[in-house]
């Protein structure tokens, strides 16, 4: 089947993407790392010893940046409805986080209120219509906030995709009600024509 102009142009693009040369250089797994890595080096958010939970992991990157910053001490679980190639000290779990069964199981294995950071980058399968999109994806940003206020310690971290849209402010007044501080970031590697950013919310308090 032939390919569409918008698909070759996508292809055309992702290839000539500075961000994905370097992510291949430099040996990560996608682009995606260096959005996280940008927050993270203004922010000084990862550290050796912390629990870390990173939602929509696949196909890593996010997580590999967090084995390089917590250099082998604390624990690192990722979860992603797509499988993952292993990474040394990380535990994957493999399905929909929209799912109690997988929540359950995701519980089980991080302490309640024994998590420091929770990382989201989950989106939705994108059908490029905003009506149906934009739901989908602040339902997933709604159940990683969910998660993050039953999970996180006291002065815990969450930093997770976001997309502008219904829903949006909402979830921000929830969340200044529950962090010490609450701010909108968009990483230079986040596509400029994307919708995305990314909610980083600091000092959770119960």
């Amino acid at each position: 089947m032939p390919r569409s102009k918008s698909s070759k142009r996508w292809l055309q693009e992702h290839f000539d993407d500075t961000y994905v040369k370097k992510a291949q250089i430099e040996g990560y797994r996608s682009r995606a790392v260096y959005k996280l890595k940008e927050i993270d080096l203004k922010e000084n958010l990862l550290k050796p010893g912390m629990t870390v939970v990173d939602l929509g992991a696949a196909p890593g990157g996010w997580t590999q940046y967090v084995t390089e910053k917590l250099k082998g001490s604390g624990k690192i679980v990722a979860l992603d409805i797509l499988p993952m190639d292993a990474l040394a000290d990380v535990q994957f779990i493999l399905g929909d986080f929209r799912e109690d069964e997988i929540l359950q199981e995701l519980q089980q294995v991080v302490p309640k209120r024994g998590v420091d950071v929770v990382l989201s980058d989950m989106a939705p399968n994108m059908s490029g219509a905003s009506a149906i999109d934009i739901p989908r994806a602040m339902y997933l940003a709604e159940l990683a906030f969910d998660f993050a206020s039953n999970m996180l310690k006291p002065g815990g971290v969450l930093l997770m995709k976001i997309f502008h849209g219904s829903g949006f402010d909402e979830l921000i007044k929830n969340a200044r009600q529950q962090f010490a501080q609450v701010v909108i970031r968009k990483p230079l590697a986040s596509r400029a024509r994307s919708r995305e950013t990314y909610l980083l919310a600091k000092g959770y308090n119960l």
